[in-house]
């Protein structure tokens, strides 16, 4: 018997002032899967491959918005092309690429400036 107690991450919660707003940058701006709609609620799942990530409009969960000010690293195959692409879809990065001697990293933000990033592990674990 596995005697660890938590298992995983089903999903990450990302808050956002406009629901609709935030699902067509998730969707159509990154081009997130979407998995499911809460409901009636104005809260939907995208998927990543790895991990969900859920946008939900705070207000209608009585929750104060407040964007997170830590990035989500979103991983590609090569950071300076997907940087391309997400600026050609509008997509304004927060200064140059990092290469932190194990990665290669961009930092943008969501319409709600919830902080993301693009990453790319070149070093072996």
């Amino acid at each position: 018997m596995d005697s660890r107690l938590v298992t995983g991450v089903d999903f990450v919660t990302v808050p956002t002032k406009d629901y609709e707003a935030a699902a067509e940058f998730y969707g159509t701006v990154l081009g997130l899967p979407f998995g499911k709609r809460w409901g009636q609620m104005p809260a939907g799942e995208f998927e990543t491959g790895n991990l969900t990530i859920a946008v939900m409009q705070s207000d209608a969960f009585g929750v104060e918005f407040e964007p997170h000010s830590h990035p989500i690293a979103l991983q590609v195959d090569d950071v300076e092309a997907a940087r391309a692409e997400l600026e050609s879809r509008g997509v304004a990065f927060v200064g140059e690429t990092i290469d932190s001697g194990v990665c290669h990293q961009a930092i943008f933000k969501d319409p709600d400036g919830n902080l993301l990033e693009i990453h790319h592990r070149y070093a072996p674990r």
